[in-house]
């Protein structure tokens, strides 16, 4: 068995073995510029107090109004929480943080990523705090904003089964370049949106990125950014191809005073993709091993490929998006 052949047999295996790890989609609360201790308070009547530290400041939140996600439906609105940042002196006239009684029960729900707290309410919901870098910049650029190395806390409120990323690995056009795909679904059914800007950043209430990231790439060690994108609708199906891109054509951020040219393919040994879910359910991640050049001489390479296809073609029947091979 030569080289090649074993590193696409333990692909094979790691797309086997490795589990995706479900979250809920979340609102943001705040950003960070470090990971920070977070203690999270719930009763039974739906609400919520999160206390958090901010430099040498305490900030305490109130937390309130929503839970689970709404499916999309053309012209309404999804649900929101409300947030009061003076830890509930808005809400009621005094300070409820001070006197927030604390119902959390052990929490038994589903594994969380990125998760700094989480709780069983009295009513049987969950709650949960996020807390993860969603600002990086694509194409495999370090952070150079404070904006960019910062974290941002999440909240998310929860009955129902989390959203769900679906996620494969396989090669494009012929086998010249790598690719991820796989469908964004709450309780069965699409994730996507109805509006978004020429850069594909949604701009209603249903559309929700998924960020894409690739670990030991061309980029360097470790994960880095590679970009990030919504999934179509009405299918929630997503493609991305590596190819070689230009950060100086699409809105990219770039560094200060960039003067190299395209950057990548970003192929890398893993990837890792985050979804923002729906509403005000918990962040949800997929990994998947990265794939060898493609070798069309290899039969196991090749009946993988014609079977990946096939899944493909199944998740994106429906739609007008995702059907190149």
């Amino acid at each position: 068995m030569n080289r090649r052949f074993k590193l696409f047999g333990l692909a094979l295996l790691l797309l086997a073995v490795l589990p995706a790890e479900p979250a809920a989609a979340s609102q943001f609360v705040d950003v960070l510029l470090s990971g920070a201790q977070v203690t999270l308070r719930a009763n039974g009547h739906g609400e919520a107090m999160v206390y958090y530290t901010k430099g040498s400041a305490v900030r305490h939140v109130f937390v309130r109004g929503a839970i689970n996600a709404r499916f999309p439906t053309r012209g309404a609105k999804q649900v929101h929480f409300k947030l009061d940042y003076s830890g509930g002196y808005n809400a009621t006239g005094h300070a409820l943080w001070k006197t927030f009684r604390n119902e959390c029960q052990s929490y038994d729900g589903p594994d969380l990523t990125k998760a700094v707290a989480k709780c069983k309410a009295p009513d049987g919901s969950y709650w949960a705090v996020q807390l993860w870098r969603v600002a990086l910049p694509d194409l495999g650029f370090p952070p150079w904003t404070v904006r960019q190395r910062s974290f941002d806390l999440r909240i998310s409120h929860w009955t129902e089964p989390a959203a769900e990323l679906e996620l494969h690995a396989d090669w494009i056009y012929n086998g010249r370049f790598h690719e991820v795909f796989g469908k964004a679904t709450y309780r069965g059914k699409p994730i996507f949106g109805y509006q978004s800007t020429s850069r594909g950043e949604p701009t209603d209430n249903f559309g929700r990125l998924i960020y894409l990231d690739t670990a030991n790439s061309t980029y360097g060690a470790g994960w880095r950014r590679e970009n990030s994108f919504l999934p179509h609708r009405p299918t929630g199906v997503f493609c991305y191809g590596f190819y070689k891109r230009d950060p100086r054509v699409g809105g990219y951020a770039l560094p200060p005073h960039y003067k190299g040219g395209r950057r990548g393919p970003g192929n890398g040994s893993l990837y890792r993709l985050t979804i923002i879910g729906p509403g005000v359910t918990p962040d949800v991640q997929s990994v998947v091993s990265g794939l060898p050049d493609y070798n069309s001489h290899d039969s196991s390479e090749v009946s993988y490929e014609q079977q990946q296809n096939g899944v493909l073609d199944q998740l994106a029947a429906g739609g007008s998006q995702c059907h190149h091979h």
